[in-house]
């Protein structure tokens, strides 16, 4: 298949993903938790049994309905801890010290013993904080990239390698927002890790390119780079394969408090491997034909 040739079709693919990813960050946008919006985590030890839906039901009774907890968040853990089914309880309730005793009383009135696990508060300037660093973090990332590839190869696969970032990066956004699943600091390690798997997988296309561009500098660029990601495509597939097994298995047996991140790494994990084999390297062939030389010059 000459993917080069076809890199219309492809970009057309990934345009439309990246647009309904926006949309749906415009329209859903993401549910950021309390690490990030402030609230309260309460983790607590039930009786063996407990459901979230019974938690809920406690957290919606009449006996706390002036803390309006009826859109909280309950994640019961996958295995019980001393005979007792522990669960963390994500709230954006106001009120301090006094609103958590109130809830804990109310639990203890419905199933008698309670254990106090963990308790966190979380103020919304933290929270800001927190999606500032994450924003920050990315922009340095992809400014680091971009000078090091720049440096390492030319400006133009530099460039390409951070578009390709922006595209899987923006997809994975887009099916979070999607799914509507509460995010906390995990999604900021979930993201990280994308963005490293995208860059590493380009990497490989674009070494081959250089590569070959040294062997047969006259080769006609088209079928150049369309032999070059060939000449990559075994080892990206397995690669992924080997990954993706790895973060399905961690997904569905990893316990419920790395679901979000191992959701995130999957979708990227994905998005990373179409992109690198049908996006980049015409991306750059693109780019390099409309775009001057000034700044290319081969490591």
């Amino acid at each position: 298949m000459n993917i080069v040739e076809n890199r219309k079709l492809f970009f057309a693919i990934s345009g439309g993903l990246v647009l309904v990813a926006v949309i749906l960050l415009l329209v859903n946008g993401l549910n950021f938790g309390i690490d990030f919006a402030g609230g309260t985590l309460l983790e607590r030890g039930l009786p063996a049994g407990t459901t979230a839906a019974q938690v809920q039901e406690v957290l919606a009774s009449e006996a706390l309905a002036s803390l309006d907890l009826g859109g909280s968040f309950v994640q019961p853990l996958d295995e019980a801890v001393e005979g007792q089914t522990v669960v963390i309880i994500r709230t954006r309730a106001e009120g301090g010290t006094a609103a958590i005793e109130q809830i804990d009383q109310a639990l203890r009135e419905r199933f008698g013993e309670v254990t106090i696990r963990r308790t966190e508060l979380v103020g919304p300037v933290i929270g800001r904080e927190l999606v500032r660093n994450a924003l920050l973090a990315l922009v340095v990332a992809g400014v680091g990239m971009l000078i090091y590839i720049s440096l390492r190869f030319e400006y133009r696969f530099g460039l390409a390698a951070v578009l390709g970032i922006a595209h899987d990066v923006l997809i994975a956004l887009g099916v979070l927002a999607l799914v509507g699943r509460e995010l906390n600091t995990p999604f900021i390690a979930g993201i990280l890790t994308v963005v490293g798997y995208s860059i590493n997988n380009t990497i490989v296309v674009f070494d081959r390119i250089r590569e070959n561009l040294r062997l047969n500098p006259r080769k006609n660029l088209v079928e150049l780079v369309n032999s070059s990601i060939h000449q990559t495509l075994a080892r990206q597939i397995n690669t992924s394969l080997t990954t993706l097994f790895a973060v399905v298995a961690l997904y569905f047996f990893g316990g419920s408090t790395i679901k979000d991140f191992t959701l995130t790494l999957l979708v990227g994990v994905v998005a990373g491997t179409y992109s690198s084999i049908f996006v980049v390297g015409a991306l750059w062939m693109v780019l390099r034909e409309k775009l001057p030389a000034r700044a290319a010059k081969s490591a």
